[in-house]
């Protein structure tokens, strides 16, 4: 387990000393404007092999399907019908930035009825509404679900998530977003993780990459950038060359923890102050082993069940009073840490108890 731990330390500073290596803004930042729409959408998924919607539990499906089938002149009124190869589904998708008429993106399909599988089922044409009560676009097509079920009299196996699946551009864009980006004066850059730092590195780096004052930091989350200053053909051009300038970010000393799987994640400049720690277990055991005691034969009396409980206790020996030295360096840090000579997950512990005693420099994050 040591071992393992060792070299799972090995492989996390690899890794946080490589991500100190300049990136581009395009990594860090989100351009005001460029963003997505999500659209929803209410739809019947048909030719279901059985796994369809129980219509007296889902009584929608039935709706949906009535109005779909009075739409297309058939009558259905009056008329009981009680088909068990449709579902009723709810669609979802999100129309890109700058998506234009005719174009095509995906859509995910997930069942809202209690149907149980929607392999080999076909969603038939489902409009798909944005915020603000207009369709921008029409989906349809054949499900692609990720998932299986196989049942018998007495079992029932389900792999994965079979009533939810994805239909590849399965949707028809039939709206554009009125958003003319050919007329905006500046953009402001958004940073996806705010620091004053990294916003200060950005403003610095496009300047000098434009040799002028084009860009000024509003906060530490906000650049904005004046594309009249820039001298650019226009927006997309200015753009264009400012998302691909090298920047190196700031980041905080952070320690993830994954409390489920015993993973820990430290960043590069995480440091710790000199502690002493010492951990141990205490385990306490409770065993019970009725005996049934019966009467001698042709005895008067009855089988009783005498009850016997073994208790016991044991105090593992632990690691003793350890001292933790300081740690400039990640290096140290997990040299430190790794002499405890503990498992991964109660070093997750240790590193929860370091923290509260402030000698743990760097935000410690429990997932």
């Amino acid at each position: 387990m040591r071992r393992l731990w060792l070299t799972c330390a090995v492989l996390i500073l690899g890794l946080t000393a490589a991500s100190a290596s300049p990136v581009r803004i395009k990594d860090l930042v989100e351009f005001d404007g460029v963003r997505g729409n999500d659209l929803l959408g209410y739809g019947l998924v048909v030719g279901l092999n059985g796994t369809g919607d129980g219509l007296r539990n889902s009584p929608f499906t039935e709706e949906i399907m009535a109005s779909m089938l009075e739409r297309l002149g058939v009558n259905v009124t009056g008329e009981q019908f009680r088909p068990n190869n449709v579902a009723a589904v709810l669609v979802t998708a999100v129309l890109p930035p700058f998506a234009r008429a005719g174009s095509q993106i995906d859509v995910t399909v997930s069942a809202i009825g209690d149907a149980s599988s929607l392999l080999g089922g076909t969603l038939v044409m489902t409009p798909l509404n944005a915020a603000d009560g207009q369709i921008y676009a029409v989906a349809q097509g054949t499900i692609i679900a990720g998932g299986a079920t196989a049942e018998g009299d007495a079992a029932t196996v389900t792999q994965g998530v079979p009533t939810a699946g994805a239909v590849p551009a399965g949707a028809r864009v039939e709206r554009e977003i009125d958003f003319d980006f050919g007329s905006l004066t500046s953009v402001r850059l958004a940073l996806r993780t705010p620091d004053f730092t990294t916003a200060a590195r950005i403003e610095q780096a496009i300047n000098a990459d434009l040799n002028r004052g084009v860009a000024i930091m509003l906060d530490a989350g906000t650049v904005e950038v004046d594309i009249a200053a820039t001298r650019a053909r226009s927006p997309a051009h200015a753009l264009g060359r400012i998302e691909n300038i090298r920047v190196e970010p700031e980041r905080r000393a952070r320690v993830v923890v994954d409390q489920r799987s015993g993973t820990i994640v430290m960043g590069s400049d995480v440091r710790i102050s000199q502690v002493a720690v010492s951990q141990g277990g205490l385990t306490i055991r409770v065993e019970e082993a009725p005996v049934a005691v019966q009467p001698n034969p042709f005895a008067p009396g009855e089988t009783v069940v005498v009850p016997r409980t073994n208790v016991g206790i044991e105090d593992e020996a632990g690691i003793g009073l350890a001292v933790v030295p300081d740690g400039t360096s990640l290096s140290e840090v997990v040299a430190g840490l790794n002499a405890l000579g503990v498992a991964p997950r109660d070093m997750i512990d240790i590193l929860k108890a370091i923290k509260s005693a402030g000698a743990l420099h760097a935000e410690l994050v429990v997932q």
